[in-house]
């Protein structure tokens, strides 16, 4: 990749003997944490293993059940299948450094796993925004909502939310691959963000870092303003309401949404938009722990319990299978 070492890796732990700068990246995150390494790795891969199970089962459900058949299901879906991309970008890889006390990775493989979570990251927040637009439709302008949120639109939108997502993030990791690493080899996270690893460059990185600002800043800046006004038409549209029943199940399609948006727009901004003085590193990779690997967990939980058509198409699936089952073995 250019000028990028062919050999270079990243570990969680201090690996022994003497590195070399041109082909070693060491990271010691998870230095201290010798007793905690076996809970610790249990806790993250039942996070995942949730994450994967809850996310899946979502899309699972939404293809397979016709009352799920709506343009909010079907960007629900296509938000599952953003959390598995980006849990399992990050996860994985982490679970494998933390069991054997180290592992490795090379330059090119650490930035893969930078344009895959960056992918779904940014896919993610297209998303949140076009399906709080949907909620807007559907209760500011609701004699018009099948008609203009057809399933052509929704195909469009999809594809050119996905689309986005790869080509902004493409474009930050061609002038990341143009970047010059000759040490130091210490990579200080528990995986492949964009801070470290231009941290760990020899290059001017002024131009990249200016590409990105003038990329991301612009880019969640209009997302967040857009959800806010579109939730603040739909708190006036609520209000205007004359029945508490009323008002109850209007504000109940949109709350599901608003508590993820929320959710993930709250880690995000505490992440990468707070001021990092006073704040310690620890803290903020604590932080980013949250936003890669607990936070996509929270989309199917909060749906799940906060649905109404969720839970019952769940409780009829399992009802189902029990049904399969018993039938099965009383034969």
């Amino acid at each position: 990749m250019g000028v990028i070492p062919e050999s270079a890796f990243i570990s969680p732990d201090v690996i022994k003997g003497e590195p070399n700068n041109n082909q070693w990246i060491h990271s010691s995150w998870f230095l201290g944490l010798h007793s905690s390494r076996i809970p610790l790795f249990i806790v993250l891969l039942l996070t995942y293993g949730a994450t994967l199970a809850g996310n899946l089962l979502i899309i699972i459900l939404v293809s397979t059940t016709s009352n799920l058949h709506s343009p909010m299901y079907f960007f629900l879906s296509n938000l599952s299948i953003c959390d598995v991309a980006f849990t399992t970008s990050i996860a994985p890889i982490m679970l494998h450094v933390i069991l054997n006390s180290g592992g490795t990775i090379s330059v090119s493989g650490c930035i893969i796993q930078f344009y895959a979570f960056g992918v779904a990251s940014v896919t993610g927040c297209l998303l949140l925004t076009v399906m709080s637009y949907d909620r807007y439709l559907a209760i500011c302008k609701p004699l018009h909502y099948s008609t203009t949120m057809n399933s052509s639109l929704c195909f469009h939108i999809i594809g050119w939310c996905w689309a986005l997502g790869f080509m902004i993030s493409l474009i930050i990791v061609i002038l990341m691959s143009n970047l010059y690493f000759c040490g130091p080899n210490v990579i200080d996270h528990f995986f492949c963000d964009f801070a470290p690893i231009v941290k760990l460059s020899c290059s001017d990185t002024s131009i990249l870092e200016m590409a990105v600002f003038s990329i991301a800043t612009p880019e969640t800046l209009v997302e967040i303003l857009f959800i806010i006004y579109t939730y603040v038409c739909i708190a006036i549209s609520i209000h205007k309401i004359s029945s508490d029943s009323g008002r109850q199940k209007a504000f109940s399609t949109c709350s599901s949404h608003l508590a993820v948006v929320c959710t993930y727009y709250g880690t995000l901004i505490a992440v990468y938009v707070s001021p990092s003085r006073g704040q310690s590193s620890s803290a903020k990779k604590i932080l980013s722990l949250l936003y890669t690997v607990v936070t996509p967990l929270f989309n199917p939980i909060i749906y799940s319990l906060k649905n109404q058509e969720m839970r019952t198409s769940i409780r009829k699936r399992m009802d189902k299978h029990i049904l399969e089952i018993t039938n099965l073995l009383s034969h």
